[in-house]
Formats: structure tokens, sequence, C-alpha cells
């Protein structure tokens, strides 16, 4: 009989997000996770494919450790909402954030979480064959933003200005998709 499985998906995942938030991302490697999992390398075989595939899995892990929003919300508040819990996660793991600027969305659970920016786009009157790009500018300066908040860009401003900052920017945003694809930005 089969030994059973001592590890799953999640839990590599779960500690290579911990090893790497404790000492970089540099310090991520194969040894490293299995050393935290009290297993041989060659083990977390069976649930990454390769480093590629475990980065992959952290960039599912930084887009999914928050709840989705409430469908009932508006459109807009959606989008609010996610924007809110990208900057949060960002604060949670500094070092490891800036994965979401240099990795695509890989994983089908990562993929669900832009489906839903997608989503709220459609409903905003983004016409289909904008949305795409669209998301992709959207994202980027948020993600920009989370990524300077988190590196130290912005260590001389207060969190008060910080967070009138991303208010700020949330309203130029919401501008852009008014101005630029003419959708109406209520709601």
């Amino acid at each position: 009989m089969a030994r059973p499985a001592r590890i799953d998906r999640t839990q590599v995942l779960a500690e290579a997000l911990a090893l790497a938030d404790e000492h970089g991302l540099e310090s991520l490697t194969m040894a490293g996770v299995a050393g935290r999992l009290g297993v041989t390398p060659m083990a977390l075989y069976r649930y990454v494919a390769s480093k590629a595939d475990l980065l992959d899995g952290i960039v599912e892990l930084l887009l999914t450790e928050f709840p989705p929003p409430a469908p009932g919300l508006t459109w807009r508040k959606r989008l609010g909402a996610l924007a809110s819990n990208v900057r949060a996660s960002a604060r949670r793991h500094p070092s490891v954030f800036p994965l979401l600027l240099e990795r695509p969305v890989a994983t089908p659970e990562a993929r669900q979480t832009r489906a839903a920016v997608y989503a709220a786009l459609g409903e905003s009157g983004v016409p289909q064959d904008r949305v795409a790009q669209v998301e992709r500018l959207v994202s980027t300066a948020l993600l920009g933003f989370a990524v300077s908040e988190v590196a130290g860009r912005f260590r001389d401003h207060s969190r008060r200005q910080l967070d009138a900052d991303f208010d700020a920017l949330e309203g130029m945003l919401a501008g852009f998709l008014q101005a630029q694809v003419g959708v109406e930005t209520s709601g």
C-alpha cells in the first residue's frame, strides 16, 4: 500500500511564499522549500513542475489570498475592492509582490481574479475588444503604485498621504475609463 502524501500543492506554495517573504525571492529554491516541508526536493515535483511553476503559484497566492468582491456590488465598487485588496497584499508581501509585474497570470486560479476584472470592465461598458487592453493598463497602474509603495519609493510620505494618492489614482483611472472608452463611471 502506498504511503499517504505528506504534502500537497497548497502547502508547497504556502511555504514557498513564506520563504520568499522572510528571505527575499533570491532565496527561493526548490531545496529551500523542500527543507521547510521536511521532504526531498524531488518530492515537490509532484506538485510544481519547475521553479517557474512555483513562481506562478506564488502569483496565484498573491492574487487569491483575499476573497473576491461580493457579486452584488456595482462594477466600480468591485474594481475598487480588488484594487484595495491587491494593495493590502503588497503590504503583506513586499519582497515578493513585484512578481505581479514580472510574471504573467498563468494558473487557472489566478486567472479567476483577472476574469473578475474583465467582467467588471465589461459591465462598465468597455467594448469587449478593448477589455484586455484596459485591464492591462489599469492593472499596471495599480500594481506599479503598490510596488512603489512597498519598495520604499514613497518612504518620505505619510500613510495618510499615500492613501490619498491611492484614492486619487483610482479617480484618475475612473476618468481614464470615461474619457478613453466612453463609459459612465458612476456607481
